[in-house]
């Protein structure tokens, strides 16, 4: 039985992904299944690794809703530990999603959305007038991912993400320039307002910008 065969015994075996369901003991699934206890044991870490199911001590096993980022996150966290280079080339990646979703993403947000678009900007720039100033790395990824989070399409949801988190691994979310923030802020003032008037020209333009920014301060 290979991977992808017990992940879909676990999902068979349970069915709500509310409830955990306990499997049987390791020694009579390896019975049942015909694979030793060891490759269920590497199988279930690998499920869990990659987001599919939940496993809680005397609780037993639950499936999670699928989700495309654990697995990226996986690998992309493995490989900037390999060459620090590879997250240029996601945030590369990033920069293109964005701009190739923007205008679908911006036609299906809705009135809540458009609110805490101006929360986030406003709980940033309150952050960054106060005393001690206070890095609004949680606003920036909400941000972003706010813009984004109607789309029907878990991939590029997951990919998103999943660079948010590799940009926390590789510290940028401690930068203390406060003029770079200050300039981050204002444009993702002005993204707002792009996004909530539909201006999808105006807002790519923004986008493009804001991503320019970003690349300067990772040469400098």
């Amino acid at each position: 039985m290979d991977h992808l065969e017990f992940f879909q015994y676990l999902h068979q075996t349970t069915q709500s992904d509310s409830e955990y369901e306990k499997l049987p003991a390791l020694k009579d699934l390896s019975v049942e299944l015909g694979i030793s206890v060891s490759s269920l044991r590497e199988q279930l870490e690998v499920a869990k690794a990659l987001g599919l199911v939940d496993v809680k001590p005397r609780l037993g096993v639950r499936p999670l809703p699928y989700s495309f980022s654990p697995a990226v996150i996986t690998s992309l966290s493995y490989a900037i530990q390999q060459d620090s280079d590879y997250f240029e080339q996601f945030l590369d990646l990033r920069r293109n999603l964005e701009n190739a979703y923007f205008a679908q993403a911006v036609v299906v947000l809705r009135e809540s959305d458009y609110e805490e678009l101006i929360d986030l900007v406003q709980s940033a720039q309150a952050k960054l007038r106060g005393s001690p100033v206070r890095i609004p790395h949680e606003e920036h990824r909400k941000f972003h991912l706010t813009i984004y989070n109607r789309l029907n399409n878990i991939f590029v949801t997951g990919l998103l993400e999943a660079y948010w988190n590799a940009y926390e691994a590789v510290g940028l979310n401690v930068y203390a320039d406060l003029d770079y923030l200050e300039n981050v802020w204002v444009y993702h003032e002005q993204l707002a307002n792009a996004a909530i008037n539909r201006d999808i020209s105006l807002g790519l333009e923004i986008l493009r910008e804001h991503f320019d920014l970003l690349m300067d301060r990772l040469v400098s």
